[in-house]
């Protein structure tokens, strides 16, 4: 009998209980923003990035879910013995002393993502292979390569929002404090069809001119970072030479930064290296001479200060 493995992400049908299970052991971890998983170390920005991250552990396939619980934060009290005296003499005159009042201000808020609706539907023309998963949030079904006439797709055209220990969508009232539950939130809003391949159509591509960066130095090396979100890694080029970085930078969401990024000082582009994070590229400069950079790039403006090793230095 086929059983649908409970694992964190897994999620197949199974019936051999000896096959490979490739799934998160830990539980999810969120926190000032960042999203990942307890069992290993990869921590994102975005939710859909958050689904993305590969799974760590091989395993067996189980129905029984056994992910740890996350860990309950203690709240540590100091010990006062029962038969210490405590001063309350000024309570009275404390009670009686009005309390100052403060300022009227807004209430803060937790930012809400604003996500587009999802309005494309299947190219006629493309092929939708048996298993493909539909893409809109919260419906997650697969295409069983039957017939598509009688479809529907329940899904949450919001975005998720994460915000004192509650978990829900944007697009609907319903919260809830575990993950799990987050997840089988159903959705919404309904379509005729689900939606497995879009319509792809590729929308025009915004060039960009410039982007922010910052650096910081060693003694050896400059640690660069280029603020740039969700950087495609697999069509990205980045190529050091002696005196300039030759950057193709493409994004997921239809943006590209082209540039020469020309240096301050010379490096050795044989030791150099990159890594593209979800929120920036970050380059590190091996310097060819050992002397320290006022400032990044060359066509920078000198600002008369001087830059200490082991300081970051904005632009």
């Amino acid at each position: 009998m086929a059983k649908k493995c409970v694992h964190k992400g897994c999620g197949k049908t199974y019936e051999d209980e000896d096959e490979d299970c490739i799934y998160h052991p830990g539980p999810p971890v969120f926190h000032e923003g960042q999203k990942g998983w307890k069992c290993c170390k990869p921590r994102v920005l975005t939710f859909d990035e958050f689904l993305e991250i590969p799974p760590c552990t091989t395993g067996k396939h189980s129905d029984v879910d056994d992910t740890p619980a996350p860990e309950e934060k203690k709240i540590s009290t100091p010990d006062v013995p029962s038969n210490t005296a405590l001063p309350l003499g000024s309570v009275e005159e404390s009670l009686s002393t009005p309390m100052p009042r403060l300022p009227e201000a807004a209430t803060p808020r937790a930012a809400t993502p604003q996500t587009a609706e999802e309005s494309e539907d299947d190219d006629p023309a493309a092929e939708i292979k048996e298993g493909m998963t539909c893409r809109r949030k919260g419906c997650g079904q697969k295409f069983d390569g039957g017939d598509r006439s009688n479809e529907s797709c329940v899904y949450h055209p919001g975005a998720p929002v994460f915000h004192e220990g509650s978990k829900g969508w944007s697009c609907c009232k319903r919260r809830v404090l575990e993950f799990d539950q987050f997840m089988n939130i159903e959705g919404c809003r309904t379509k005729q069809k689900h939606l497995f391949v879009g319509s792809g159509k590729k929308s025009a591509e915004e060039k960009l001119d410039t982007v922010r960066h910052d650096f910081y130095q060693t003694a050896t090396s400059v640690i660069a970072s280029l603020y740039l979100k969700k950087i495609n890694k697999e069509t990205a080029k980045i190529e050091f030479e002696a005196r300039q970085v030759n950057l193709d930078l493409p994004t997921a969401d239809s943006k590209r930064y082209t540039a020469e990024f020309p240096l301050f000082g010379a490096i050795d582009p044989a030791q150099s290296k990159f890594r593209i994070l979800g929120t920036k590229l970050e380059m590190t400069l091996v310097k060819a001479d050992g002397a320290s950079w006022p400032v990044l790039r060359s066509d920078d403006k000198l600002t008369g200060e001087r830059i200490q090793v082991g300081r970051a230095g904005r632009v």
